[in-house]
């Protein structure tokens, strides 16, 4: 990696637990997102649901909450409680509104982690930027199907920030396949927040497992069946 470069990270936009442990088992994963909707998908108490994400995935990792209150001082009230119960290193998650944009200010104050949320525009993200969120989470799907192109809009997201001098890195969120998510980690954007059946889909190639099937069966032809390299020598 040169001088600079980033990793992209790759978070999992769930609050299944379930959903959570068999993603981190097998993929390599740098934390979790969450929103109201998703939350509310679970039928559970919300505190709750993200104690246990919490408990798994570690304090290092990065947990993503967003505040429900619509006033920016409710907000802030809101962001302190989730601190509380979660860790200092969880993100807070605040729309990105006027109201949002005061609370982002106050919270960006108080050394606060925020991911600003609810980005369809390039200005909603450098305003964003400028009151002090940590990351800005622009809707790639979402984008497109209001008649815009949700790819290019993150990758000029990106670039403002750049060509700003700004620390704001870019959560993509919102994707509907793999080839949204490979564009967007070719441009080098800060992170990736992907719905879990989004994420099996990545690696799922029925060229890759004919591939495999046929390495398999030459292996057994010249071995016998169920044979590996750790039971073929010699004897």
């Amino acid at each position: 990696m040169r001088k600079g470069e980033k990793e992209v990270k790759f978070i999992i936009d769930d609050a299944n637990i379930k959903a959570i442990k068999h993603l981190y088992e097998y993929f390599p994963v740098d934390g979790v997102t969450t929103n109201p909707s998703i939350l509310a998908k679970s039928k559970r108490q919300p505190y709750e649901v993200l104690k246990e994400i919490r408990d798994f995935i570690g304090e290092k990792a990065d947990l993503h909450v967003q505040v429900v209150s619509k006033r920016a001082e409710d907000m802030v009230e809101e962001a302190g409680t989730i601190l509380e119960r979660l860790g200092q290193n969880t993100f807070i998650k605040v729309p990105t509104t006027a109201e949002g944009l005061k609370a982002m200010k106050q919270l960006s104050k108080q050394g606060v982690g925020i991911t600003a949320t609810a980005i369809y525009t390039p200005m909603q993200a450098f305003l964003a930027a400028k009151a002090g969120a940590s990351y800005a989470a622009p809707y790639v799907n979402r984008i497109d199907n209001l008649g815009a192109d949700g790819v290019s809009s993150v990758k000029r997201i990106h670039d403002i920030f750049q060509k700003n001098g700004l620390k704001t890195e870019v959560l993509a969120a919102s994707f509907k396949n793999s080839q949204q998510v490979l564009e967007l980690c070719a441009y080098g954007i800060g992170a990736a927040t992907i719905a879990p059946d989004v994420i099996e889909g990545l690696i799922k190639n029925d060229s890759v497992k004919a591939a495999v099937d046929a390495f398999t069966k030459d292996f057994e032809g010249l071995c016998g069946e169920g044979r590996t390299m750790k039971d073929c020598l010699e004897k």
